[in-house]
């Protein structure tokens, strides 16, 4: 089967699936709610399922830990649901149990995120213990040691995992001693410097109400909701005091680090500075990275490395944004006696785009595809929710969802070969091999 014939096969699967998805429709009536409090929500009321999704997050992350305490942010996520107010640890996880109401948050770079899960039914009190997590937590002797510990261990593992000390190395590359550089999960020296003192002092500065964003989804009125949002956020301070991340300076030149392993794999990951993602040639660009690697089987790099070749199980390219930096990545992993073929298979795919753009059939081709797919990553409340809070990080209005895929029909193939020169830059390429590749190149022990 070749490449189009099996993109065309799955674009036709993929809009025969999303018939039968409803939730696509409900998202498409997303609207914007004011609290009495002047909190905006993005919602979506839906009573196909008896549950209700939040999802929250407070602009400041793991950027603004502490040069001698990093990981606090990270730290401060896990330890949200070990007590608050009257609730220890114990107390506060059967209250939990009882309800069936989850909540979870996490740290990255640039926000501090929360989602929530609650059967509707149980919804007042499962919201009013949530607030009790944000407005009072406890950061008790006993669960912060435990929580301590289990971070600990989580960063040792991580120390012996090849992909992700191969990642930290090509972060490293590209933002050299910027705060982007460095894992939200912080480091064994910073995690066992952390006091409770420094939980809550980050939880006052980070906590408040005009750096949070709030979207939902759900069995639930728009008043009703309004009520329960204002009750969890209405008592955190007005004003956040996080301090702005700073825009980092990437590299201009290309460079190759190894970083020899014994390991039977060498690990390729390479890349450079990408687009923001309110940059006007975001879309024709994601498009481009479609057809280069992003889009799984059928995709340049996929054909190329894994089809024609069979170099790699998996390879591929994709687009990231920072709220301060665009990033443009490919990985593959290979046997250490192929490393250097699929490494230079993989930059003459990057080449060839960069200078000579994409065909017509492929733009096409890609375009149908990433219409069709569209619907499915509004297959849930949950995932209504959390797709909604995505675009708000990104910057994007909530007439998004509806005008998306008309962005993707407008590109055109001269957009695209603007987007994929201004997206994909050989001669900047960072380039991490981590492995015993055979080759020169700079290495690190």
């Amino acid at each position: 089967m070749t490449r189009w014939t099996t993109t065309r096969v799955l674009a036709a699967l993929l809009l025969w699936l999303v018939m039968a998805l409803p939730q696509a429709a409900h998202a498409a009536q997303a609207r914007v709610i004011t609290t009495p409090k002047g909190f905006k929500v993005w919602f979506v009321e839906d009573h196909t399922v008896p549950i209700i999704a939040m999802n929250y997050a407070f602009r400041g992350g793991a950027a603004q830990d502490p040069a001698d305490k990093r990981g606090l942010a990270h730290f401060l996520s896990a330890m949200l649901d070990e007590g608050a107010g009257e609730l220890d640890s114990a107390a506060f996880q059967e209250r939990m149990e009882e309800l069936a109401f989850s909540m979870s948050h996490s740290a990255g770079q640039d926000w501090f995120s929360g989602s929530f899960r609650t059967l509707a039914k149980n919804r007042v009190e499962s919201f009013r213990l949530l607030a009790l997590a944000l407005q009072k937590p406890r950061f008790d002797a006993q669960p912060l040691e435990r929580v301590r510990r289990q971070l600990l261990v989580s960063l040792k593992s991580r120390e012996e995992d090849p992909d992700r000390q191969a990642w930290k190395a090509f972060r490293q590359a590209l933002f050299g001693k910027h705060p982007y550089a460095l894992e939200a999960e912080g480091t064994e020296q910073g995690i066992a410097a952390i006091t409770a003192e420094d939980l809550r002092s980050l939880h006052k500065r980070l906590f408040a109400q005009d750096n949070l964003i709030i979207t939902a989804a759900g069995a639930i009125s728009e008043q009703e909701l309004a009520q329960l949002v204002d009750a969890t956020f209405g008592a955190l301070p007005e004003k956040s005091a996080m301090p702005p991340t700073k825009v980092p300076a990437m590299p201009q030149q290309a460079r190759e680090i190894v970083i020899r392993r014994s390991i039977p794999q060498t690990i390729i990951i390479m890349g450079h500075e990408g687009l923001l993602r309110n940059d006007p040639d975001f879309i024709p660009a994601f498009v481009v990275n479609h057809i280069l690697g992003g889009g799984g089987f059928g995709s340049r790099l996929m054909e190329e490395v894994r089809e024609k070749n069979g170099l790699a199980y998996s390879v591929y390219s994709a687009m990231f944004a920072y709220e301060k930096a665009g990033v443009f990545f490919a990985q593959a992993s290979t046997r250490n006696d192929q490393a250097r073929r699929a490494l230079e298979l993989m930059k003459r795919q990057i080449r060839d785009v960069a200078e000579n753009g994409v065909s017509e059939q492929e733009l096409e081709e890609a375009k149908k595809y990433l219409i069709g797919s569209w619907p499915l990553r509004f297959d849930s409340t949950t995932r209504i929710a959390s797709v909604l809070m995505a675009f708000r990080q990104q910057g994007l209005g909530i007439d998004y969802i509806r005008k998306r895929n008309d962005l993707m029909r407008a590109v055109t193939v001269e957009d695209a070969r603007r987007a994929a020169r201004r997206l994909l830059k050989p001669g900047r390429l960072q380039v991490v091999l981590y492995g015993a590749p055979t080759g020169n190149g700079k290495t690190q022990n």
